[in-house]
């Protein structure tokens, strides 16, 4: 981000963080990974908790710094620019920290949190099941309560760091009324990696390679009653919560395609055709234009959101999936301008375009799919103009002729306005 836009202490971080980037993580690796020669980047992660980089807003008495969600983000898009797998494995302790963080007790801090932001401990978050996306309160995972302990049966699927993980933390159904509202039927529990947990396979995946994704599978698993965050059947609070790190992480994330348009443009300035460069050429610069600005206007919304976040703004939830939909497809954009902008050796493994573009196409996927994020963007938004505290302008008292027959009423009135035409 541009840095007038940023404190002293935040602009320190991102270049803190940029050369992490340059100096800690090498090419050989990011290769390794993509070939699955790499099951899960447990030597990142200690990199990362050796530089104190695990919990950059989380108290300092858990380990982090204490900082905004702003210098989160700050950090999150130099990380980006490394790709997918690091870039979640980078933001995972600023999701699942989050839930231990918010509605986690002393002990599950002391016993979890405390070592995952020290590098000692990893985590991963399961929630999407095989017969249930975006319907995550149709979870059909169980958990009975028995005495002192739950009983988990279920699988979880695409659970990012499946491979890598110590404990896990785990959604899944408490209320088995069948009447129970849908708020009201979960539960998040704490879930070491231990008998009767098991990952069965790793998914063959286009992008996002190394990360250690696969299948969970819970097989009468005994978890301790004390292992459960938050309220029992609370889950649907803790999830609403949770909502906030994951989207706006992944848009922070994907503002890291600055690498892949910054590649370009070098490449523009090298490559002839036609007798001159082909950064000359008027098509090439065009894309290169509305590439910086798609990547320029989804940073200002997508720390607008830190902001928003950081000060307990009433709308967070809407701005929040604005800046998660807005910024992944247009990092989407930039990377496919990257390789039009490259022809045919962008194609290639020549340049790491083509492994951006396979990563980021996940993006417009996960953490709610772009048209989940229309859906709560346009539900925030009515009730935010139809609520009480609506205090702006109402522009249709602002007409020319105004005519209240034509205006909108409720079914009452306009049956009436309908009836006196009629009779006229």
């Amino acid at each position: 981000m541009y840095d007038f836009l940023l404190t002293p202490e935040e602009q320190a971080l991102k270049q803190e963080v940029r050369k992490f980037t340059r100096e800690k993580v090498s090419s050989d690796f990011l290769r390794a990974m993509d070939k699955d020669e790499i099951v899960y980047p447990r030597e990142f992660v200690e990199n990362l908790a050796a530089q104190n980089l695990r919990g950059i807003r989380f108290p300092k008495e858990y380990g982090g710094r204490g900082m905004s969600w702003v210098a989160d983000v700050t950090a999150t898009e130099e990380i980006g620019c490394l790709g997918i797998a690091l870039g979640c494995a980078f933001v995972m302790p600023s999701i699942v920290g989050e839930a231990l963080n918010v509605f986690g007790t002393e002990d599950q801090k002391d016993r979890y949190l405390r070592p995952y932001l020290a590098g000692k401990l990893v985590s991963a978050e399961a929630l999407t099941e095989p017969r249930g996306g975006s319907d995550f309160f149709g979870a059909t995972t169980r958990a009975v309560l028995d005495g002192d302990h739950f009983i988990l049966n279920g699988q979880k699927r695409f659970v990012v760091g499946a491979e890598g993980a110590d404990f896990f933390t785990v959604y899944c159904r408490t209320n088995f009324d069948p009447d129970a509202h849908k708020y009201n039927r979960i539960s998040m529990l704490i879930v070491d990696k231990g008998p009767g947990v098991e990952t069965e396979y790793q998914y063959g995946l286009m992008g996002c390679r190394g990360g250690g994704t696969g299948r969970l599978v819970f097989r009468d698993v005994k978890v301790p009653k004390e292992n459960l965050v938050g309220e029992l059947h609370g889950g649907a609070l803790v999830f609403n919560q949770m909502m906030i790190p994951e989207r706006l992480t992944s848009a922070a994330g994907c503002l890291g395609t600055w690498g892949a348009l910054d590649l370009a443009v070098r490449y523009a300035d090298k490559r002839t055709a036609f007798g001159k460069l082909i950064r000359k050429f008027q098509a090439i610069n065009f894309m290169v234009a509305d590439s910086i600005m798609q990547l320029d206007a989804a940073r200002a919304l997508t720390y607008m959101a830190a902001r928003a976040v950081d000060e307990n703004y009433p709308n967070v939830r809407r701005i929040v999936s604005e800046a998660k939909r807005f910024a992944t497809e247009s990092a989407w954009t930039v990377v496919n301008n990257a390789m039009q902008i490259m022809g045919g050796i962008g194609y290639t493994e020549v340049y790491p375009i083509e492994r951006s573009l396979r990563d980021i196409r996940l993006a417009l996927i996960w953490t709610g799919t772009s048209e989940i994020m229309n859906l709560l963007i346009q539900h925030e938004y009515f009730n935010e103009v139809l609520g009480p505290d609506y205090d702006k302008r109402q522009m249709e008292k602002d007409a020319n002729m105004p005519d209240e027959s034509e205006r909108c009423f409720t079914d009452e009135d306009m049956w009436n306005v309908h009836e006196s035409k009629v009779a006229n």
